[in-house]
């Protein structure tokens, strides 16, 4: 009878809401898909502190690129459901890159919604050297010599690689895609001119725009963006039919009990919402923009998911 009790008692431990009263009690892994410098790591980074302090417990970030973000994204998936592996993720981890490799390690029901985090269009920037000072420049150079301009991205199924897929079917032009392992890489590569183009998260080009080593043609908004107000949207810039922006979000692993992603909501919305953190991300060129609830981001992802899906078939991208 004894040791029935003792076992029973066990259980009733280890049961989800138990486990939930005591988290956090150590330090949580924020897992990011791509290397140091990119978008997805400057929103990890502006956001990780605030969001330490919520939870009471260090926020580590961990950068595993590779494989358009999937080698981050199965990580997080094949760890424990316990709240201690958090995936920052953006459309290609959960929508795009299970669209273009069925043979994936995860598939996305492997990740649980918490929130999104953040909203943010692209940047078009060109290498000076080319001579390119404008996107109707850009389609006029790419339509008198195809296959010659090259763009550079953060890998195969990114929203800049998407962001060019679909800029070239709407503007009618050919380029040749360069993918990187992550957004910093791509960027540095048209710097030096060793590519001549970037459909870019802006945490990773206004830096280089700003110190004019980099010349932004367009924001790939439709209109201008309020937080890049001297950069044209693509109705100004002469292609008003073309419009993409991409977002970030986060994630745990399938089964993670609900108190404990309560608890990662609540404490994203507190860190997103401090005025640090959305001044950090406005120098970046992107705002913060949060979900209502885990359901409200999982409502939302499985509409997205149609757009990207389109996008990958359109443009019969392979996986890396």
């Amino acid at each position: 009878m004894m040791l029935r009790n003792v076992v029973a008692a066990s259980l009733l431990l280890l049961a989800p809401g138990a486990l939930a009263q005591g988290y956090p009690n150590k330090p949580i892994r924020l897992v990011v898909g791509f290397a140091p410098g990119g978008a997805a790591d400057t929103v990890a980074r502006a956001l990780s502190d605030h969001l330490g302090r919520a939870l009471g417990q260090p926020i580590v970030i961990e950068n595993r690129a590779g494989a358009g973000s999937s080698i981050a994204a199965e990580n997080v998936a094949k760890s424990p459901p316990d709240g201690y592996s958090v995936l920052i993720a953006s459309p290609a981890s959960i929508s795009v890159n299970p669209a273009l490799n069925p043979k994936l390690n995860y598939k996305p029901s492997d990740l649980a919604p918490v929130t999104k985090v953040s909203a943010s269009p692209l940047l078009i920037v060109v290498n000076p050297g080319t001579g390119i000072t404008s996107v109707k420049d850009l389609i006029a150079a790419a339509k008198k010599d195809p296959g010659k301009l090259n763009y550079a991205t953060s890998g195969v199924g990114s929203a800049p690689h998407f962001g060019a897929a679909h800029f070239s079917q709407v503007a009618g032009v050919e380029m040749v895609h360069v993918p990187f392992k992550g957004g910093s890489p791509a960027v540095v590569s048209v710097v030096a001119g060793d590519t001549h183009v970037s459909f870019a998260t802006p945490p990773s080009v206004l830096p280089m725009v700003k110190a004019g080593r980099l010349r932004a043609l367009a924001v790939t908004n439709r209109e201008r963006s309020p937080l890049m107000p001297d950069i044209p949207g693509m109705a100004e810039a002469g292609l008003p039919d073309y419009a993409m922006s991409f977002w970030y979000g986060l994630f745990v692993p399938a089964g993670t009990p609900p108190d404990v992603v309560k608890k990662l909501f609540d404490a994203a919305q507190s860190a997103a919402q401090r005025p640090e953190v959305k001044a950090a991300l406005a120098r970046e060129g992107t705002e913060v923009s949060l979900s209502k609830s885990p359901e409200d981001f999982a409502a939302f992802l499985a509409e997205d998911a149609k757009f990207w899906q389109k996008l990958a078939k359109d443009s019969e991208a392979k996986a890396d």
